[in-house]
């Protein structure tokens, strides 16, 4: 038997969207529920309990977590001391039991002001400036992210049509957001189904590396997620339910791609290139675009003599053949990074030979629970009770708004190799710490893989022992000798050996700093975004938008990706906001196009560039893929999750140049 928590955001969403809400009535013994409640978050459960019951004596002040700062490791259970959780334990079974028995009523609108207590258990800071943050993402009493206008009541008689270029995350949030809004809309995908990077990359092992639940959208909160990093089939499937239950799929062309886009500034358009599956090009026009292309969809090889000269098959992670048969070949992998982490133990143990070509160690995140389910009673709790997986989202969400971004500052005057700082030297002293548990039986592989870098001046990867456990089986071999050439039956190193393989792996990540390539986008007076404007360094305002290029919106621009606080999806969920209150705003005032100022657009790059030199990222001797070829971190955001919420929680008209 099913039961719906039917709320004003369920109810504003559409029946597509509630039925995300759905939980099971609770019919559980009470030595059941005890059972599943010692497996519980406690600090998120009992938010939830005090709201769908009322009672507030279930957040007193004794039982709110501290949270500590966030070191190598998370603090279980928010911090909270063992009398404290025995405690909430035992007021959370009470409760639970309570409500089973009284027909488990829920109220359909909360009161705001008992939201209010419970969010100030979780949370610490100023409630006033942080409500509107808190309430979008946790969504409670309405979808805060749905624009606050519809294009029936600003500008009825005015036809507007927007592109949007991508079905992936950012994509599906923007068709939703414009369908929401009346605007007719078109999205063009490249391949044949929705997911973008999750269903391009399905390589095996491919998985999350960011804590699921806060991987999600906001206005599509999933309560029964496998796992907390789910894998790659979970993730797209969960785009494509998505998709259907908000009713976009039918706006979307796929198998389409935009080749080139030019603006024409007497009309104020931009017309399309559209090629679809058999080459055939038409044109298109549209009054405004937003781009959902993303920055990890183009495979990146390095220049290494002979790639071409090679007769065995060549892999590269980012287009891994459904068809591929590793078992029992020679196999080599150039690259440790995170494709290269999650696909190693997944084939490791079906193929003869297993090299490994490693240039930089990665710093290891310990993570034991990496590849683990959720724990049984923990899924029995987001499935049964009302509004948990919504409270345990937001928990997740806020622990992350600042994240472990503290342990990557630069602190003036420290002088280490290997560190940026106190918080950044303790970080890797507990990475260290952690890798010789790893290896101490195995001190060359320790070697081998302890950076000579900074912790977090490189993407961190999250480590459960399954990476050391691969390298010390007796057929996989770590080379740290370098890459002189590749012939045709395998790879030559600096010291002279030839390797034979039968398949080489390319686990070498994307062009990630050619932001909308290979699109051809001409602007005013003629200029062209790449060749003219960015030059091989991308910037935006606000990641979103260019001066001379009006009515161009981006999602996952530069600058607006975040390291080692939040997921992307809350960064997506931003930029599209933005730029419908942006859309919003032409309509209203019956505006044909929008440019960016140059003066906004120089201090705010002004700012973000400041911020990433004083980050482990950034610091001018560190090197990554976060830099461009200009030696510039022109892909990460520097500052905290709250930064970057205050900055496009508005659109300042001020900073644009308006034509009609």
């Amino acid at each position: 038997m099913q039961q719906q928590v039917s709320t004003p955001s369920d109810i504003a969403a559409g029946n597509g969207m509630a039925r995300f809400n759905h939980v099971q009535k609770i019919d559980a013994t009470d030595e059941f529920i005890a059972q599943a409640v010692d497996q519980a978050d406690l600090p998120a459960l009992m938010a939830t309990l005090a709201m769908i019951t009322g009672d507030t004596s279930l957040i007193t002040p004794d039982l709110k977590p501290p949270t500590p700062p966030m070191m190598t490791v998370i603090a279980p259970q928010g911090g909270m001391s063992k009398e404290a959780q025995d405690k909430a334990r035992r007021l959370a079974v009470a409760a639970l039991i309570k409500f089973r028995d009284s027909g488990q009523a829920v109220h359909d609108a909360p009161p705001q002001a008992l939201i209010d207590q419970c969010v100030a258990y979780l949370v610490r800071g100023d409630l006033d400036e942080l409500r509107p943050l808190l309430e979008h993402e946790l969504g409670i009493t309405r979808d805060m992210g749905a624009p606050q206008w519809k294009l029936a009541d600003i500008a009825p008689a005015r036809g507007f049509r927007v592109a949007v270029i991508g079905a992936g995350v950012s994509g599906i949030a923007a068709a939703y957001r414009l369908q929401q809004s009346g605007v007719d809309f078109t999205v063009y995908e490249k391949n044949d189904e929705v997911g973008g990077v999750w269903w391009e990359n399905r390589y095996p092992g491919c998985r999350l590396d960011t804590p699921n639940f806060a991987y999600s959208l906001s206005f599509a909160q999933k309560p029964d997620w496998p796992q907390q990093f789910s894998r790659q089939p979970e993730i797209q499937a969960y785009l494509a339910t998505v998709a259907g239950r908000a009713g976009i799929r039918s706006q979307i062309r796929f198998n389409t791609e935009i080749d080139a886009m030019r603006f024409d500034e007497a009309r104020g358009c931009w017309t399309l290139s559209v090629r679809d599956a058999s080459g055939a090009v038409v044109e298109e026009e549209f009054n405004a675009v937003i781009t959902a292309v993303g920055i990890l969809s183009r495979p990146s090889f390095p220049d290494i003599p002979g790639l071409d000269t090679f007769k065995g098959q060549v892999i590269h992670s980012g287009k891994w053949p459904q068809d591929a048969q590793l078992a029992g070949k020679r196999v080599a992998m150039v690259g440790t990074g995170a494709s290269a982490f999650q696909i190693g133990p997944s084939i490791a143990g079906s193929v003869s030979q297993f090299t490994v070509f490693q240039r930089n160690p990665p710093w290891m995140l310990p993570t034991p629970t990496y590849h683990d389910d959720i724990k049984p009673g923990m899924q029995w709790l987001l499935t049964h009770v009302p509004y948990y997986g919504r409270w345990f989202r937001f928990w997740q969400f806020w622990i992350a708004v600042e994240g472990r971004l503290p342990l990557s500052e630069v602190e003036e005057g420290w002088d280490h190799p290997i560190s940026v700082g106190r918080a950044n030297e303790e970080l890797r002293q507990g990475c260290l710490a952690w890798m010789a548990g790893q290896y101490g039986d195995r001190p060359d592989l320790l070697a081998k893989v302890t950076p000579s870098y900074p912790p977090i001046a490189k993407r961190m990867l999250r480590d459960n022992g399954a990476w050391a456990a691969m390298l010390k089986k007796p057929h996989v071999e770590l080379n740290t000798t370098g890459i002189e050439q590749i012939t045709a039956t395998g790879i030559k190193t600096k010291d002279g050996v030839l390797h034979e393989f039968d398949v080489i792996v390319f686990a070498t990540g994307f062009k990630a700093s050619d932001f909308l390539a290979p699109m051809k986008i001409t602007g005013l007076a003629g200029r062209e975004l790449h060749r003219d404007c960015w030059a091989g360094d991308c910037r935006a305002y606000l990641g979103i938008t260019v001066p001379g290029f009006p009515n161009l919106f981006m999602t996952g621009g530069p600058n607006t990706a975040v390291v080692i606080n939040g997921s992307a999806i809350f960064s997506s969920e931003c930029q599209v906001e933005y730029s419908m209150r942006a859309i919003g705003h032409l309509l209203a005032t019956g505006q044909k196009a929008l440019d960016c100022k140059a003066q906004p657009f120089n201090d705010y790059n002004v700012w973000v560039d400041a911020g990433n030199l004083k980050r482990a990222w950034g610091a001018a001797r560190t090197t990554s893929w976060y830099k461009n070829s200009k030696g510039r971190a022109s892909q990460t955001w520097p500052y905290s999750l709250m930064d970057y919420w205050n900055i496009t929680a508005t659109f300042k008209p001020a900073d644009y140049a308006f034509t009609r």
